[in-house]
């Protein structure tokens, strides 16, 4: 009987540790995610930066 609860016991904490893994990496996904998503914002200022620019240009030729 004591043999058994403590496999049982064993295999909770092994499912649980498991799921602790997932979740962590789950974590580390969105983190990821988040930072991809940040660099393509600054990328994307950055064009809007050099549309500006050009137009400038474009204007200063005009004139």
């Amino acid at each position: 009987y004591r043999c058994k609860k403590k496999k049982e016991k064993k295999k909770k904490e092994e499912k649980e540790e498991e799921e602790e893994k997932e979740e962590e990496e789950e974590e580390e996904e969105e983190e990821e995610k988040k930072k991809k998503k940040k660099k393509k914002k600054k990328k994307k200022k950055k064009k809007k930066k050099k549309k500006k620019k050009k137009k400038k240009e474009e204007e200063e030729e005009e004139k």
